[in-house]
């Protein structure tokens, strides 16, 4: 059996370039919602054309319940709402899934890639792994690297594509956007669509042991704070340390402390 796991955000969805489009109520967000929604079911079902027999979709954006589950295939189960765990958007992944899907996921903060660049919230100047400046999609694929379990695809913006596949050149992406200043550059919604269909049926049918993303043996993890004060609660957190007054620094071996470190501060 070939179980596919897909976690999905909405930043790095076709066209979007602007907070309120990503957040329930406001202006633009039914929209882009569907655009989501149209992108994860494209996902799944190139997933199924490459073969996969069962799928797991996290709808992993703010209130987690954005994308319309009546487009997605029968096959597909969807967690809605957060496990409040630390794999977070990755709530629900373990080692018996056969490959990761990723769709609308967006560069991180202290980059340009996406007018909404961001790493989980927007309190964080910086997050760093081994030095690093980390996205949401860097953490991610470190988990399903803890778990050994390949990273087959990545949809989202163009900076953040050119990243994955500088990590691994074997990992399909799909840029669907290019982000300018506080604006983006998209293309069509529909070849989008199209793009990221054919990209996880290539994906799914492909070897998986190519697309492996490297787990390094320790791990360094720094949080710069927009706030000194919410870096001074942070610093209590069980051995991490204070560097300087916005910064806080943990160090360990294994990456789900890293993530633990993560869930409880950033």
């Amino acid at each position: 059996m070939k179980k596919i796991y897909l976690s999905a955000d909405i930043e790095g969805t076709c066209g979007i370039a602007h907070w309120d489009e990503t957040e329930i109520g406001k202006p633009g967000y039914d929209k882009f919602a569907a655009q989501m929604s149209r992108e994860v079911a494209a996902a799944c079902e190139g997933a199924q054309l490459g073969g996969a027999d069962e799928l797991f979709v996290k709808d992993a954006h703010d209130s987690a319940r954005n994308i319309d589950v009546n487009l997605l295939p029968q096959c597909a189960h969807i967690f809605r709402g957060w496990a409040r765990d630390p794999y977070i958007m990755m709530a629900g992944l373990d080692s018996s899934f056969s490959g990761v899907l990723f769709t609308g996921y967006h560069s991180g903060a202290d980059t340009d890639g996406n007018p909404l660049a961001h790493t989980m919230n927007g309190s964080l100047l910086r997050v760093a792994i081994n030095g690093e400046a980390a996205s949401e999609l860097h953490i991610n694929c470190l988990t399903a690297a803890m778990l050994g379990v390949p990273v087959l695809m990545v949809t989202g913006d163009e900076q953040l594509c050119e990243w994955a596949r500088g990590v691994n050149p074997n990992i399909r992406t799909v840029p669907v956007s290019r982000g300018v200043g506080s604006g983006s550059v998209s293309m069509h919604p529909a070849l989008a669509v199209r793009r990221i269909r054919e990209a996880a049926m290539a994906a799914v049918s492909g070897d998986p042991d190519a697309c492996r993303f490297p787990l390094p043996p320790s791990f360094t993890v720094g949080i710069r704070y927009r706030e000194h004060a919410k870096a001074k609660v942070a610093s209590f957190y069980p051995g991490a340390r204070a560097d300087g007054p916005r910064e806080v620094v943990f160090e360990t071996g294994d990456y789900y402390e890293a993530l633990r470190f993560m869930f409880f501060c950033l």
